[in-house]
């Protein structure tokens, strides 16, 4: 059972992984195509939020969240405030209309999470506009910054996991898988580098291998603390997953809760120190 989990882990990983590469390689002759897996991604994990904290059927709030979700990646900066403003207005408005049904409570949680989750993972797009030249390879160093990391933390504490990082709030989550996924995340994100400059664009492109080793090191430690702050979550919700989308993962949000984190920390880090250049 054990070995039948972690194969639909891989194999789900693989799957995502080539979605994310068919995104990063179709950029230049469908650049929405980025934007609409955002938004996809946005809607997704607010819905399975909602859907935890028993909203969905409180029409009045669960699908306003819905719409500015899957707006947002689309929007330019002022659009993106217009748009959040008409959201603030309707689900005030609709907590005062709704007041026997709802409590603000359940507004002030889940218009917190429909702000975050989408501006968040819409940095993803920021970061491809911070370098229409080489953006694509920021978003894909902003996305495996969190996946890797999880994925070197899983292996390394399965294989040597002793001492418990979380107990309390994931009891598999050990100091091994974590010092594990740090390894993995410096190394791998050392490896892009390479790979671009030195294969990619045969030398042509320099890389900022300092950028990437502070992006793997602290990317890890960043991706951690989103996976534990959306597994505190769960655990306030009594779920074990988001959901079953993806098999082996749980749920959207299962899967990109540590990006909600990391990609806001490398497009921060990228605007001082950008990865490539001439």
């Amino acid at each position: 059972m054990k070995n039948q989990s972690l194969l639909q882990r891989v194999l789900s990983g693989i799957v995502l992984g080539l979605f994310a590469v068919a995104v990063i390689v179709f950029d230049r002759i469908f650049p929405l195509a980025l934007n609409i897996a955002v938004a996809l991604i946005s809607l997704a994990a607010v819905e399975e939020l909602a859907r935890a904290l028993g909203l969905q059927r409180k029409w009045f709030l669960y699908l306003p969240s819905l719409a500015a979700s899957a707006v947002v990646p689309f929007c330019s900066d002022e659009i993106q405030f217009l748009v959040y403003a008409i959201y603030t207005l309707i689900l005030f408005s609709a907590m005062i209309v709704y007041h026997s049904e709802t409590s603000f409570k359940e507004v002030a949680v889940l218009y917190s999470m429909a702000v975050m989750i989408p501006c968040a993972l819409n940095t993803l797009v920021a970061l491809r506009e911070l370098n229409r030249a080489h953006g694509m390879f920021y978003v894909l160093i902003a996305v495996l910054a969190a996946w890797v990391a999880d994925m070197g933390a899983f292996f390394a504490g399965s294989l040597f996991g002793k001492h418990k990082l979380c107990p309390e709030i994931s009891p598999k989550k050990t100091v091994e898988g974590a010092v594990g996924g740090m390894a993995a995340d410096v190394a791998v994100m050392l490896l892009c580098g390479v790979w671009f400059s030195m294969v990619f664009y045969q030398g042509q492109v320099g890389v900022n291998y300092l950028a990437l080793f502070i992006i793997g090191f602290f990317g890890s430690v960043i991706s951690i603390l989103g996976d534990l702050s959306f597994s505190l979550i769960k655990r306030s919700c009594h779920i074990k997953d988001f959901g079953q989308v993806i098999p082996g993962h749980g749920g959207i949000l299962d899967r990109f809760d540590s990006v909600i984190f990391t990609a806001p920390f490398v497009y921060l880090l990228v605007s001082f120190l950008p990865l490539a250049g001439a």
